[in-house]
């Protein structure tokens, strides 16, 4: 999964929001709120194609947290983006 060029985030206050830009506007008019871990997260997806199994390591990686919880908020953030047509 990877997320569809034509979307920025930006640091607002203690959150991030992610907004479309140029022709992505006419598919997507909102904006995506996240905290430091779906930021995190968008990041890897903006940069490449990644699976679960790649984004749970990473996430593991970086913060203190079970593989339970990761796994949580990872499929949380994936059917966020996902029900959004945000993701390839």
């Amino acid at each position: 999964m990877k997320i569809k060029d034509g979307f920025v985030i930006e640091k607002v206050g203690n959150g991030y929001l992610a907004v479309a830009v140029g022709a992505r506007t006419k598919d997507f008019s909102g904006l995506v709120r996240m905290n430091g871990t779906g930021a995190f997260l968008w990041t890897l997806l903006s940069e490449k194609d990644m699976t679960r199994e790649q984004l749970l390591a990473a996430v593991l990686s970086e913060y203190e947290v079970s593989e339970e919880q990761a796994l949580s908020d990872i499929i949380s953030f994936e059917e966020k983006l996902s029900s959004n047509g945000i993701l390839e």
